[in-house]
């Protein structure tokens, strides 16, 4: 007679699933199978076994496209910027290091606990002894990483990995206009790629460094060069690892990414910092009021803001100086014109570190 009456819901009140949570939870379940077949891939490629190109189809990208990584990389932001008690930051820090390894001897601060959050270890600067800014080549690597691919642009369009390409024109945008341009233009040309083209003779190249998870996530100037104009795509936050830049063709179309532009000795030169997921936040040093990863955004939007005014000719930026950075790791896309004899000293596949050469005349 004490015992109390249980209150059940019925059945199929408590077991209803909403769209949004089966499309979450597939998208999901199918981003991590994704993860797992990109695992196997480069362990073929450790052993030298050549990987066949395997593109996603549409409906493949559009379900890796509806698992909420803008939302998550929000929450990681978040979550990275949470101080960790004293005790728990070396444990944690250590586990990372571990994890991606990280090479803390280089780092300007090696104690663990000197870092409050995750935002300021991932953010951490570097002795400035341990990158040396090459001075005899006049293209640097603006950043640790990986070369995922270099050479010339042709016919419009960019490989992001062998065998893989993306539209020149869709990646940067809208050609800009002349008034907002450091530089005087050539006449135009038949495509995009030879409107870019300013000089006579020369040729537009490019070059993609992957940044993984444990390296530096600071981005520096690639040459001695002027910024003239910055483009922000909001977009996807998709995995831009090897992997994925080999299975999903126009992966860095899709991805939110912020493009500079601006002219150097030899003509037009651009340098786009790619978001990815859990790195919804690009920073540009001189640039306040660039904000990435918002909420609301239209999709195929983009935001242009122009650095050249009446009392200002644009940022001038010196090979080597610090530019921006990333919240955990991404990739950096330069495309840029040079003279025929513009030679790259790269191998694809190859780790490079800021300072190192990427090519010269």
């Amino acid at each position: 007679t004490d015992r109390k009456k249980l209150h059940t819901a019925p059945v199929g009140q408590v077991f209803r699933l909403r769209p949004f949570h089966v499309l979450v939870a597939t998208g999901g379940g199918y981003a991590g199978y994704r993860k797992y077949e990109d695992y196997k891939l480069e362990q073929l490629e450790k052993r030298g076994i050549e990987v066949p190109v395997k593109l996603a189809s549409e409906w493949e990208v559009a379900l890796y496209k509806s698992v909420p990584t803008r939302l998550l990389s929000r929450a990681w932001g978040r979550l990275n910027q949470v101080e960790l008690p004293t005790w728990l930051r070396k444990p944690v820090y250590s586990l990372y290091i571990w994890t991606f390894g990280v090479n803390m001897k280089e780092a300007a601060v090696e104690d663990l606990h000197h870092y409050r959050n995750l935002s300021e270890f991932f953010r951490r600067k570097l002795k400035p002894q341990v990158r040396p800014v090459c001075c005899v080549h006049s293209v640097i690597s603006p950043s640790d990483g990986k070369i995922l691919n270099f050479g010339q642009v042709k016919n419009c369009e960019v490989e992001q990995v062998k065998g893989v390409t993306y539209s020149l024109e869709s990646f940067l945008g809208p050609r800009i206009s002349t008034e907002e341009m450091h530089f005087s233009q050539a006449p135009p040309g038949n495509s995009f790629q030879q409107q870019l083209v300013t000089k006579q003779g020369n040729e537009l190249y490019h070059c993609v460094i992957y940044l993984a998870p444990g390296d530096y996530h600071c981005f520096h100037s690639p040459t001695d060069w002027t910024v003239s104009h910055r483009r922000h795509f909001p977009g996807s936050l998709m995995s831009v690892n090897p992997g994925v830049a080999r299975w999903i063709k126009e992966l860095f179309c899709h991805n939110e990414r912020v493009v500079l532009t601006g002219d150097w000795k030899h003509g037009f030169f651009s340098l786009t910092a790619v978001g990815a997921t859990n790195v919804g936040s690009i920073r540009i040093y001189f640039d306040q009021d660039l904000h990435t990863n918002s909420p609301c955004y239209s999709k195929g939007s983009y935001n242009d803001f122009s650095f050249i005014s009446s009392n200002k000719e644009g940022i001038p930026m010196r090979k080597g100086e610090h530019l921006g950075e990333f919240n955990l790791g991404s990739t950096i896309v330069l495309i840029f014109e040079a003279p025929k004899d513009f030679k790259f000293n790269l191998k694809a596949g190859q780790k490079i570190r800021f300072g190192e050469a990427l090519g010269s005349l």
